[in-house]
């Protein structure tokens, strides 16, 4: 008896380097966008399981805008694993403190849970400014 066994032909994929410009951009659509790319969605070898995705460079995270009224609404919560040891911390509290991890967070609600998707996110690279150490890797493709 013959057993399938899975074939991967593009575990090897090439990985790109993207610049996208977070400047005026609504979060959960550029935050969509983001982990679509990260996971190879955009490509038309894309596999679930495999890490087959580009690398992504997130510019000017500061300025990402949000609709309604979820600067002062949407809560952050953190806690320490003691009794009373729950943090409270609201998008404009966030935003002061450091916007790129409200980048972040979102991204990483929309990416698988695991190992997976701890590698996965590694490839975002998130920015207060337009200025960012991988000039050399932006060779490829650039999204506004």
């Amino acid at each position: 008896m013959k057993r399938n066994k899975s074939y991967y032909e593009n575990v090897n994929c090439e990985r790109n380097w993207v610049l996208i410009d977070a400047k005026d951009q609504v979060l959960g659509r550029l935050a969509t966008t983001i982990s679509d790319i990260v996971r190879g969605k955009n490509k038309p070898t894309y596999t679930p399981s495999i890490n087959m995705g580009d690398f992504v460079v997130v510019i000017n995270s500061d300025s990402v805008a949000v609709t309604g009224s979820k600067e002062s609404e949407k809560t952050y919560y953190r806690h320490s694993g003691f009794p009373g040891g729950l943090t409270e911390t609201s998008l404009g509290e966030q935003r002061a403190k450091d916007s790129r991890k409200i980048i972040l967070n979102a991204v990483k609600g929309m990416l698988p849970k695991g190992r997976l998707g701890r590698t996965l996110l590694t490839k975002v690279k998130v920015y207060t400014d337009s200025n960012h150490p991988h000039e050399a890797q932006l060779n490829t493709k650039e999204k506004n």
